[in-house]
């Protein structure tokens, strides 16, 4: 049987149904999109900031910096809040109006930073960036007993002295780089001589190797040892090394790429409020050596320093030597000769 209800009764339960949703919004928590590299981020982290800030933080991953910008420019500055960008992105990403400027009073830690992440040159007066972690391009390999181990580059690009099976790292300016280091010549260079030598010797190298992977995918199939050498970011390097103290993580005698990660608040973020606050909790010291005590990359948070794991503060690999540091470079921010890598790399990919 089917009770017909007045007017009045539908009335009362489309207010109360209304209510009922309406209560339900407001007790919905922001949720703060963050994008970021793979195994980049303590989930102890994630968890203790979404308590203390009542929210929900959603992260999706990229592998690549290319990948990353390339996502931002076709409509990803409307679908996150907070991105880690790599510091030769970071004029780019200015440059096309992709980042929103910090607001110094909403980040009191800034104060933290080490007086080296201050100002830097891709960022003066860190408008819009607040530095995250550092580290180098280097060389994880699987020790071999009896074997002695190249401290080159030329484990992987030299086929008379190739230490094993090999991965390449699927980012066109650290391989690149790394092929130009083992070259002698500049990672920013823009000769097309020196370019079409370094074409040629990653096409020979990409025909002798496993092919391409990320950072992350070349450190687990090392660790899994379906490879025995591969291009890595230091952390990736340290943390397998860890795990395994038959792996072993150096950057090569040519020298190599030094980097830092920054977070940046996007153009177009919903909840802008929520991701300086995010970054302000990152800068916090007992948040900053959780965090490089997790990634085992190196802190840029000078008051973090004192809570970093002693033997990782003790390790060149984390923080390299005053001698070490002379053999790296930043990468920069080439803008139109830019061109110049890109047809060098879609060239090694279709040979």
């Amino acid at each position: 049987m089917i009770t017909k209800l007045s007017p009045g009764l539908r009335r009362a339960f489309a207010t109360i149904a209304f209510a009922a949703l309406a209560l339900t919004a407001r007790a919905a928590p922001p949720t703060l999109n963050l994008f970021i590299w793979s195994e980049y981020i303590s989930p102890e982290i994630v968890a203790d900031f979404e308590k203390t800030a009542g929210c929900k933080i959603n992260i999706d991953l990229f592998e690549d910096s290319e990948s990353m910008l390339a996502k931002i420019q076709n409509g990803g500055v409307a679908l996150y809040d907070v991105v880690v960008v790599s510091d030769n992105i970071v004029p780019v990403m200015i440059k096309q109006g992709l980042l929103a400027p910090l607001r110094p009073e909403k980040i009191p830690n800034l104060k933290h930073l080490d007086e080296k992440f201050i100002n830097p040159a891709y960022d003066p007066g860190n408008r819009f960036t607040a530095a995250y972690q550092w580290g180098t391009v280097g060389i994880l390999a699987r020790k071999v007993p009896g074997k002695p181990l190249p401290d080159s580059w030329a484990a992987l690009f030299d086929p008379n002295r190739q230490y094993g099976s090999f991965l390449l790292m699927d980012s066109v300016r650290d391989t690149v780089g790394a092929a130009l280091k083992f070259k002698g010549y500049d990672v920013n260079t823009t000769e097309p001589k020196q370019l079409r030598e370094v074409r040629d010797l990653l096409i020979a190298a990409k025909k002798r190797s496993l092919g391409f992977d990320g950072s992350v995918g070349v450190k687990n199939k090392i660790l899994g040892k379906t490879a025995q050498v591969g291009i890595v970011y230091s952390g990736e390097g340290v943390r397998a090394a860890t795990e395994n103290p038959d792996l072993t993580y150096f950057v090569p005698r040519e020298g190599s790429i030094i980097w830092v990660d920054s977070l940046a608040v996007l153009g177009k973020a919903r909840q802008r409020d929520l991701a300086e606050r995010f970054i302000n909790y990152i800068l916090e010291p007992k948040t900053g050596a959780l965090l490089s005590n997790f990634t085992q990359f190196s802190t840029p948070n000078k008051s973090a320093k004192s809570l970093i794991k002693p033997e990782d503060l003790a390790n060149e690999a984390v923080y390299p030597s005053a001698d070490a540091l002379q053999r790296l470079e930043f990468l920069e921010d080439l803008g139109s000769k830019l061109r110049l890598y890109d047809e060098v790399w879609t060239q090694v990919k279709a040979r």
